[in-house]
């Protein structure tokens, strides 16, 4: 069991857990335009993800992170060393990833990173100061959500445009509206846990603003929406039912341990695991059905 506890705590600490989610979400994108992977554009997805989540960290990094309350900071800047090898890594992985892609998309994929700065450069207009979207009242989770979609379903539609494939709009459609709720509802739990720490900061995220309680209930009623929508989508079935199984596993994580623990920081963390479930689980679903 230890063996198990250790490994997610070093895949959340070093940030792979979400390189590994940005990944699988990418690919999760190619079973629902039922076409082949694109291991180039996958690999950009990782990569850029962890450098953009390890950045993040260089930024935050406190004077004294062994002082910090959280076990992260800490352990982070314990073993600082795994963080420059793991960036150095993703970064060559990335030099040579972008190579394989065309021109266009490696443009597409410079707006989506300016799209991601906007969560914290000061760009926007709000009480007679300029402040990153991570300062607007509630735009925290949509703008993240937003940036999820465009990296791991337009991005590569986008590719695959420009190797001569034709997207169904309506699929494309739903594809981009289901992911955008998904991401919301993976994300919701991280605000209800960051609420004290928010409001600190003076950050208005959903939670803060509605509450704790009324937060908990909006991911359950998200949850149902998402899994009727995708019952309405157009398709396949067997894409469907691995969708709708990732969503059951995702409501009982949330009534048996993420909303019982509040105080436990890093169960949270789940759902980027939960991310990665959901391919998984969709993979295991056309393997036995198709």
């Amino acid at each position: 069991m230890n063996i198990f506890k250790h490994t997610y705590y070093f895949l959340v600490h070093t940030n792979m857990l979400i390189a590994a989610a940005a990944m699988a979400q990418c690919a999760l994108t190619y079973f629902f335009f039922e076409t082949r992977f694109d291991w180039s554009i996958i690999a950009i997805e990782g990569a850029a993800t962890l450098l953009l989540y390890n950045f993040s960290l260089w930024l935050s990094k406190p004077k004294d992170p062994f002082k910090s309350s959280y076990l992260r900071t800490r352990w982070v800047f314990k073993h600082e060393w795994i963080l420059w090898v793991n960036s150095g890594v993703a970064f060559v992985v990335l030099i040579l990833a972008i190579q394989q892609i065309h021109l266009l998309s490696l443009l597409f994929l410079g707006a989506i990173g300016l799209v991601s700065v906007a969560y914290s450069f000061p760009v926007f207009p709000y009480q007679g100061k300029r402040v990153g979207l991570r300062q607007l009242p509630g735009a925290k989770i949509f703008h993240i959500a937003l940036v999820w979609v465009l990296s791991s379903v337009c991005l590569p539609a986008f590719e695959l445009y420009l190797n001569g494939w034709q997207p169904e709009v309506i699929k494309f459609t739903n594809l981009f509206c289901l992911k955008f709720i998904f991401i919301i509802i993976c994300t919701l739990p991280f605000d209800i846990r960051d609420i004290k720490q928010d409001s600190y900061y003076h950050l208005k995220t959903i939670p803060n603003m509605i509450g704790a309680i009324k937060a908990i209930r909006l991911c359950y009623t998200l949850l149902f929406v998402h899994s009727a929508a995708i019952l309405l989508a157009p398709f396949p079935w067997v894409l469907k039912i691995g969708v709708l199984t990732t969503n059951i596993g995702v409501a009982l994580l949330l009534r048996t341990v993420v909303f019982r623990n509040a105080d436990r920081y890093h169960y949270a963390y789940l759902f980027d695991f939960a991310l990665v479930v959901q391919f998984l689980t969709v993979a295991v679903s056309i393997f036995l059905f198709s």
